[in-house]
């Protein structure tokens, strides 16, 4: 283990993984109550406008799904690269819970009743607007979370398969650099 590092044991990661499996069976009940993590899945939301606002107006208002999106599917790739197996599993089912949060958000664009941060224009009102799909926005609700369902399952198996294994003591071949001969 090196200086600095974190590791759990197989009992913790079980741990982790049950109370994440509660946690989402509880949210998948009803993804409209607000709970803890979506302070979080906010923040984020709201910084991938300012971050992807650079790019023009469809960015913008894509932008806070899309960095909803890619912060966990980032820290997915590492947890992947470093093979460290439950840690990528709990990052897909971050990314799984988000889904769950969008999908609420998309449902919302004809009926506009969620409280938007600082008012403003609804992002998915604009988007499904934008491609010509603003009738079908319970449908396509729907399928987001019907896909984040199908990955809050794949992660509970990942991070169940992933407790049992220890997280490798060193990174990846990807991440090793080429000796140059001199």
């Amino acid at each position: 283990m090196t200086q600095g590092s974190l590791r759990f044991g197989p009992r913790s990661r079980l741990a982790v993984t049950i109370g994440l499996a509660v946690y989402g069976f509880i949210t998948l009940r009803d993804p409209t109550v607000y709970r803890l993590l979506d302070n979080v899945d906010l923040a984020i939301h709201e910084a991938g406008h300012l971050v992807f606002g650079l790019f023009g107006e469809f960015m913008q208002f894509a932008g806070g799904t899309l960095l909803q999106l890619l912060i966990p599917l980032a820290f997915l790739a590492y947890f992947v690269r470093r093979s460290e197996h439950h840690a990528a599993g709990v990052m897909l089912w971050w990314v799984a819970q988000n889904l769950w949060n969008i999908s609420v958000y998309v449902r919302d664009a004809r009926a506009q009743e969620l409280s938007l941060v600082g008012g403003g224009e609804h992002d998915w009102v604009y988007l499904l607007d934008r491609f010509g799909l603003y009738a079908r926005d319970q449908e396509i609700g729907r399928a987001i979370f019907a896909t984040g369902v199908a990955l809050y399952v794949i992660s509970i198996v990942w991070c169940l398969l992933g407790a049992r294994k220890r997280p490798s003591e060193r990174p990846s071949q990807a991440y090793r650099r080429p000796v140059l001969d001199e």
